[in-house]
């Protein structure tokens, strides 16, 4: 992960000045999870960024099953970003301009994982590339759903992290 030691000016700042409602708004942004996005806010105001991306490692390391759910219906299924999205398509730009054959391989192998897990396919796409993230799918599709689940934690964790950054970077 790219070294961000200073975020924009007054950033974390913003966030700690926002209410509870507006705070809840942005970081449900980052992650759809509601236990997530009140566990985060609840250790509140950070003193820096270290100390905001520690309340997501700390926040994902409690989410439940249900609300591990919660956190990927916010995801778009790898291969289909949402468009218009910006944050989903800027996510999954390794797919971009890839042929169909590679994209409906991503669509059954994403099709054979949500039937045997129950859920969308949960990676950080970020710099990935389309056959790279089959590849992974294709690895993960064998596992047992504990050991799935606690990938996907880690892999969430990460996305946080991207986006709690950017958030931080942009604001």
């Amino acid at each position: 992960m790219t070294n961000h030691p200073h975020p924009h000016p007054h950033a974390l700042d913003a966030l700690t000045a926002a209410g509870a409602a507006e705070l809840e708004e942005v970081l449900l942004e980052v992650c759809s999870s509601p236990r997530w996005a009140a566990a985060v806010a609840a250790t509140g105001p950070w003193s820096d960024r270290d100390a905001l991306l520690a309340a997501n490692a700390a926040a994902t390391a409690s989410l439940t099953a249900e609300d591990l759910r919660d956190a990927m219906a916010g995801h778009a299924r790898i291969g289909e970003p949402t468009a218009g999205d910006t944050v989903s398509e800027r996510e999954q730009a390794g797919i971009q301009g890839v042929d169909r054959a590679l994209l409906d391989e991503l669509r059954e192998a994403n099709a054979a994982y949500e039937a045997k897990f129950g859920h969308v396919f949960l990676i950080c796409a970020t710099g990935r590339t389309a056959a790279g993230m089959l590849a992974a799918l294709r690895e993960r599709h064998p596992h047992d759903a504990a050991t799935e689940a606690e990938i996907v934690r880690g892999e969430l964790r990460k996305i946080n992290d991207i986006r709690l950054n950017r958030l931080l970077d942009t604001n």
